[in-house]
């Protein structure tokens, strides 16, 4: 089982959950996202970030504080490249841009192969942040079927996965065929209230006191 971050801080989701963070801009669901992935720090989880908006070294200094400075972060830059030239790292690999979600997937993997595979690491968390760039790039057809991929291979190697959407920048076909992909919910409203569907279906609420 995987333990969730703060607010929701005492529930647990099982193995190979995928869960869509989905809410207005600065509402917390980046927050909510990172600390969730924060939790499994302290017992060794992998780490992975896809950033589909931010650079490598931002993603890290978004996550140092909630998770401590020696927590090793994986994460496949998808901006970088896209405006300069950078080569692939151990805890860093680099995508074109956010367009080309077919390398997106080949650099994930190749981390997921690492982490659970060569250092049988039993617990990994994932967070691809944020779905709504990839759709400013794609269509909503090719982005599902990336996303069905990569959540079959987040459940294939039992793992949590975390991916935010901005819930103002798509219509609600957009959202409800998105939500189709994912085994739980997060649904954050304007004021910070965010509402948990779990896999079961049970429901819970609570108030963020965070941004991003």
């Amino acid at each position: 089982m995987y333990e969730l971050g703060p607010p929701f801080s005492g529930v647990a989701v099982p193995e190979g959950t995928n869960i869509l963070l989905s809410g207005p801009p600065l509402a917390g669901k980046r927050c909510l996202a990172a600390e969730t992935l924060a939790v499994g720090a302290p017992r060794g989880d992998g780490t992975i970030i896809v950033s589909t908006r931010d650079s490598a070294a931002r993603v890290r200094e978004m996550l140092a504080p909630l998770a401590g400075g020696d927590t090793e972060v994986a994460v496949v830059d998808a901006l970088t490249q896209h405006i300069g030239r950078s080569t692939d790292a151990d805890t860093t690999k680099y995508a074109s841009s956010p367009r080309d979600m077919s390398e997106i997937g080949v650099k994930f993997s190749e981390f997921i192969q690492t982490l659970y595979a060569e250092q049988r690491r039993e617990y990994n968390r994932v967070m691809v942040d944020s779905l709504t760039t990839l759709l400013l790039y794609a269509n909503l057809q090719t982005v599902f079927r990336f996303l069905h991929v990569f959540t079959s291979r987040v459940g294939t190697v039992d793992g949590l996965g975390l991916y935010t959407l901005e819930s103002t920048a798509h219509d609600g076909e957009t959202t409800n065929t998105l939500e189709q992909l994912f085994d739980a919910t997060v649904d954050i409203d304007v004021d910070g209230t965010a509402t948990l569907t779990l896999p079961d279906g049970d429901t819970q609420t609570a108030t963020l006191d965070n941004s991003g």
